[in-house]
């Protein structure tokens, strides 16, 4: 039996849409919005340093995307512009429509924005604190080692063959060793994809 659509719902039924449906729809909602507030208070270094648990959940538990696709919206939010932490709403797009990217997007800035505002009285008077120069040298290797994850989780979701894997270790060590442009080696990268040698 449809349900009809309620016009203060903001969750519209679609026509023929059962209530199993909308169940469906309001608990995919719900699955957004706690995976995407928890993530905002663990993005410590931003937004990349979370891709690892945002690519298994979304992808491995949620099965809101396939690993091509994840690869997929991430060069998408990189590339557009913005903040790159916009991933989520391009996950939360795919998951359940319009609403899922608003709420995806509102859950991931909330939180972390809320807990930085906070913190901020507490930080600014603590500058000469040792708990505080203890937590600036602790955060520095935990941002590194969750950015590398997340470079792991990436090259893994789309690297293929030993080709693939050749070219991305090879950008890798170009961006750490030299200061060539990153928009000549990512560039230089994409033609050797397109033309099809990877």
């Amino acid at each position: 039996m449809a349900v009809a659509a309620d016009p203060g719902n903001p969750w519209p039924a679609e026509p023929g849409l059962g209530l199993a449906e909308e169940v469906k729809a309001v608990k995919t909602l719900v699955q957004i919005f706690l995976l995407f507030s928890s993530l905002s208070l663990l993005s410590i270094g931003g937004g990349n340093s979370v891709l690892p648990e945002m690519h298994r959940q979304s992808v491995g538990k949620y099965y809101w995307l396939t690993d091509n696709q994840f690869a997929d919206v991430f060069a998408i939010s990189q590339a557009a512009p913005g903040p790159s932490i916009l991933i989520v709403t391009l996950i939360g797009y795919k998951a359940a429509g319009i609403l899922g990217g608003v709420l995806a997007t509102v859950a991931v800035i909330l939180p972390a924005a809320t807990v930085v505002y906070l913190v901020t009285f507490f930080w600014q008077h603590a500058e000469r604190s040792p708990l505080r120069q203890a937590i600036e040298k602790g955060f520095a290797p935990l941002t590194v080692g969750l950015v590398l994850a997340s470079a792991y989780i990436m090259g893994k979701s789309t690297d293929h063959d030993w080709r693939a894997f050749l070219l991305t270790g090879l950008c890798a060590l170009i961006f750490i060793f030299t200061r060539t442009n990153p928009l000549i080696i990512v560039a230089l990268a994409g033609l050797i994809g397109f033309l099809g040698w990877v």
